[in-house]
């Protein structure tokens, strides 16, 4: 059984679309994961490709170069007073480029609204092609699994998924018999990584892990084969592993060649032995 790996642009965050494109091709991943969709964070580059054309046009002669990928677009945060359509241009270049996923979070704990918002994010993201997964975040508004399904559950759309991420997982103390019984077509991609057995106690120590200082994939106290296992069917992994001082050491195609390269080896030990 052969799995297919992502690299996810948190990995790579200094990295322009195109330049992510050929470190992911020189390092062997199968797709790239990007991030077009323009936050405003402090510190975070502005890869908006809809309206960054010159981009675009090497994004795309990158990806036919390399032969890699687009497996899904982020992040389509929901938060409070932000217009969904909003996303729309990111949505249509997304498609353009191939990808199957929009990744989505929720930061406003007004649930009669994120519900909504949800649906609506779904059914504008259906024309696309485009699944819409919902990642809960550990300081986010949607923060562990049991309120992901009920979103998901409160919802009709056919294009709704849920993206579990390792780190995620660990930190907000989700059990593993909670992916039980859920269905099979909800899940399509899987965002991993390790970290440390301590969980962190605040917000900025939370905050520091995820955006910071991930461990390689067997690095840390993760018990990732146990959650990827229980995941009802296989999915995409992306790598979304940010680490600060490693980059700094290294450069980022080493340090995301080191990603793929001790994942490969877990998965290949620890779940398809």
């Amino acid at each position: 059984m052969k799995a297919e790996f992502s690299l996810a642009h948190l990995t790579v965050l200094g990295c322009a679309p195109p330049e992510m494109v050929y470190i992911a091709s020189m390092c062997g991943y199968d797709y790239v994961s990007i991030r077009p969709i323009y936050m405003g964070l402090p510190g975070e580059p502005n890869y908006d490709i809809a309206n960054k054309k010159e981009m675009l046009s090497h994004t795309k002669k990158a990806l036919s170069q390399t032969g890699i990928r687009v497996h899904d677009i982020e992040l389509a945060r929901i938060i409070d007073d932000l217009d969904m359509k909003s996303y729309l241009s990111a949505m249509e270049v997304g498609a353009e480029l191939g990808a199957k996923s929009l990744l989505t979070s929720i930061w406003t704990e007004d649930k009669s609204l994120y519900t909504e918002k949800f649906h609506e994010l779904c059914e504008l993201a259906k024309p696309f092609g485009l699944n819409v997964d919902l990642e809960f975040v550990t300081w986010a508004g949607v923060k562990d699994l049991k309120q992901t399904v009920e979103v998901l559950e409160a919802t009709t759309a056919t294009n709704k998924g849920i993206m579990i991420d390792t780190l995620h997982f660990n930190r907000s103390r989700v059990q593993l018999d909670e992916l039980d019984g859920l269905p099979p077509e909800w899940f399509n991609f899987a965002h991993i990584c390790d970290a440390g057995a301590e969980i962190p106690t605040t917000k900025e120590g939370l905050i520091f892990t995820g955006r910071d200082e991930r461990y390689y994939v067997g690095e840390g106290a993760i018990n990732i084969d146990e959650i990827i296992k229980r995941i009802p069917r296989q999915v995409v992994y992306s790598i979304e592993l940010p680490h600060i001082e490693r980059v700094k050491e290294l450069g980022y195609t080493e340090h995301a060649r080191r990603c793929l390269e001790t994942a490969k080896e877990y998965f290949d030990k620890k779940i398809f032995k």
